[in-house]
This record gives C-alpha cells, structure tokens and sequence, in this order.
C-alpha cells in the first residue's frame, strides 16, 4: 500500500477530483496549507505599498492506495493539475505498513 500525496495550486482542486473519479479512485484527503518553493512568494501592491507575501496558498490531497494503483494515480494528478507555469506542485509517494478500516476492522487492502 502507498499513500500519494500531492501539493498543487487550489485552482486545479475540481480538475483533480474529477479525473480521480472517472479513474475509480473515490477517496482523498484535502487539506488547505501555505508555503514556497522556488517561487519564494510574491510581491504585491496594495494602496500605493508593496507587500512581500512569502507564503502561497496551496491544497494538499493525500490518496490512500494499492502499490499497483500508485503509479497511475500520480499520472493522472500531475495530467489534470499541469498548467506549465512556476507553482503548479509536486506530487510523492509514501510506503505504507498497514491500515485498519476503524467501523469493520478490516485491515491492509479489504481496508482501503
């Protein structure tokens, strides 16, 4: 099992659920963050002073999954959230040891 987890512009949030959908992945974890990369933030103009905003707002999705699964996953996160400009994310995948579906009990794959 593999947990994908993927940084993207929240913007690209519907475009990501949907392809995820139509590719039979029916669950993920959103979660709204801030942070920088290369891009370091931005400088804005706001009543004649320039603001440096270092943080960019971001939305994380995290996708529990099969080993087989993770691949495919990533192609189709990276195909729907690609717009070719600086800050469109990164996308990883973790190792995972187990899971337990807490209502059954269900555990590893049965669990996902």
């Amino acid at each position: 099992m593999n947990l994908v987890t993927a940084i993207i512009q929240p913007d690209a949030v519907d475009d990501v659920q949907i392809a995820l959908h139509q590719h039979g992945i029916n669950g993920m974890t959103l979660t709204e963050v801030s942070g920088y990369a290369r891009q370091r933030g931005h400088t804005e103009v706001y009543r004649g002073d320039s603001i440096t905003i270092d943080f960019t707002d971001k939305v994380k999705i995290e996708i529990l999954c099969t080993g087989d699964q993770a691949w495919a996953v990533v192609k189709v996160i990276c195909d729907a959230a690609r717009t070719g400009s600086v800050g469109d994310g990164k996308v990883w995948i973790s190792p995972v040891e187990d899971v337990v579906r807490i209502r059954t009990g269900e555990r590893g794959d049965a669990a996902i």
